[in-house]
């Protein structure tokens, strides 16, 4: 499994987060923009897209299968096989920007930029870093079977968050 490093996260005013990960991953561009915005790939390691227009401007509505959140929103941002991404409630702004190191890696430049409390940043920092391992696994052709999943990694990753100190402010 490759190694999910810890996010960083920068204050935008109260109670606005931006949180950032950057993973670097071997695998193609190809198999990642499928697992990133197709249904089937994003069920794999995220959650159900009950709906998913894939074009600007598109609906969708996510359904985490480890929590039972239902988000709605639409596409902001679609740059084929480059950035996807996905404005939706309660989890604001979600943008995957790839680029691809070759033909057999890809970097992965995450962003969410949402509101909430501290607590919600350090919750989301952890769900979205637990998730990121579950796209690896995924990706290794292991999704996740949401029937068996607990919350003892959040658990563990949510307490490792509260410790990490990587809150910027932003200027």
């Amino acid at each position: 499994m490759s190694l999910v490093s810890h996010a960083t996260s920068e204050r935008r005013g109260e109670n606005h987060w931006l949180l950032r990960f950057e993973l670097h991953l071997p695998y193609a561009y190809e198999a990642l923009w499928h697992a990133l915005t197709t249904p089937d790939g994003l069920r794999g390691w995220l959650a159900a897209a009950d709906v998913l227009e894939r074009r600007l401007g598109g609906a969708v509505t996510l359904r985490w299968l480890n929590t039972g959140t239902v988000v709605t929103g639409h596409v902001t941002a679609w740059d084929v096989e480059r950035v996807a991404e996905y404005t939706v409630s309660e989890h604001g702004r979600i943008r995957f920007h790839l680029e691809a190191v070759g033909t057999d890696s890809t970097v992965i430049r995450f962003v969410n930029e949402r509101g909430g409390s501290d607590e919600d940043r350090l919750d989301c920092l952890a769900g979205w870093h637990e998730h990121f391992e579950l796209l690896d696994a995924a990706l290794a052709g292991r999704p996740t079977d949401w029937s068996a999943w607990t919350d003892t990694r959040w658990a563990r990753l949510r307490e490792s968050y509260g410790s990490f100190t990587s809150v910027r402010k932003a200027s």
